[in-house]
């Protein structure tokens, strides 16, 4: 995807534009805020927050960010997990 999405053509009308600009966005959310394991993907759940761009100023990513946080600290706390995902910078 960043090899795809990295030089946005001169002549890029607006919806290339857009395009590029939610590219950027999920690879932003799955890198380092809702990233599994692999740490290149993102979960489906949060592809339709990501649907409409005029959309995404209105929801609270910070909580969002937070709650993942959580959720991932709770599934560590099980004995058989042994790797700890998520958006760790937060900690």
């Amino acid at each position: 995807m960043q090899e795809a999405f990295s030089h946005l053509p001169h002549d890029a009308d607006e919806e290339t534009v857009r395009r590029y600009v939610r590219a950027h966005i999920i690879m932003l959310l799955c890198t380092q805020l809702f990233r599994d394991k692999s740490g290149t993907r993102m979960h489906i759940w949060w592809l339709p927050f990501v649907a409409r761009l005029e959309d995404m100023g209105g929801y609270s990513w910070g909580s969002a960010a937070l709650s993942w946080l959580y959720r991932c600290l709770c599934r560590v706390a099980n004995r058989n997990v042994v790797k700890l995902v998520g958006p760790l910078k937060l900690l």
